[in-house]
């Protein structure tokens, strides 16, 4: 039970890796504000683990949104530990130059601006309590960029800057910044990294991996867990690979 009264908000909580975060977080003793913008899925977690969970709607663009989740966990749960920022878009592979507008700021908005407006929404109140944990979920893709994804490598290369840069500014506050690089899981998001879902495709990318498979919602929620915990109390401004040996 290492996040035994622990509260939390993980944003893109109803499916995927989101998924795996907020089931282990529970699993450990947390209780979770579930965020997302699919409030079916939202839901469908949140009832399958009962009182331990409540679900926010909202976009992780806007400052409202982020605003909202944070009240709820206070609301509902009378405080507010740990902020998740898992909730993250791909775009089909694509050459730079031949990105749309629209494409690149959908991809800027959600991997970027979420964190900044979920810094402004809920760092005064880690700062105010002296103590507070915050997971940015960036990507391999932010280390080691594969071709074709650049405006989505750029991105999460951003977060994994942005993720130091807050650990050294917010240690003063007793406030921890870590990230984890995952490698591409059989999540929703899949089939749009590797253009299409076929078994030749998804044998050459398993090629790639040394442990020979792709990242699960399990494997991310356990690193999740143990950045977010006491355990690492000693552990900032880091970001983790769970690849599988990848990025070596």
């Amino acid at each position: 039970m290492q996040l035994q009264g622990k509260i939390a908000v993980v944003t893109g909580g109803g499916s995927g890796f989101g998924e795996g975060i907020v089931r282990k977080f529970v699993a450990e003793g947390a209780r979770v504000v579930v965020m997302d913008r699919d409030a079916a899925n939202a839901a469908r977690v949140a009832e399958s683990l009962g009182d331990a969970c409540r679900v926010f709607v909202g976009d992780v663009a806007q400052a409202a949104g982020m605003e909202g989740a944070r009240d709820l966990a206070l609301s509902a749960f009378g405080g507010l530990h740990v902020l998740v920022n898992n909730a993250g878009v791909g775009h089909v592979p694509t050459p730079l130059d031949e990105i749309d507008e629209a494409t690149f700021d959908r991809v800027a908005n959600v991997n970027m601006r979420s964190i900044y407006h979920g810094a402004r929404a809920m760092v005064p109140h880690f700062k105010a309590q002296k103590a507070g944990a915050i997971l940015n979920v960036a990507s391999t893709g932010g280390v080691s960029p594969r071709p074709n994804l650049t405006w989505y490598n750029a991105s999460k290369g951003w977060v994994i800057t942005a993720t130091r840069g807050m650990a050294v500014e917010l240690a003063p506050f007793g406030i921890r910044v870590n990230a984890i690089n995952p490698v591409a899981g059989d999540t929703p998001l899949l089939a749009t990294f590797m253009g299409s879902d076929t078994p030749e495709i998804r044998a050459k990318f398993l090629s790639t991996i040394p442990l020979g498979r792709f990242s699960t919602p399990e494997d991310m929620g356990n690193a999740a867990a143990f950045l977010c915990s006491d355990e690492a109390s000693m552990i900032t401004g880091v970001a983790m690979e769970v690849d599988g040996g990848r990025c070596i």
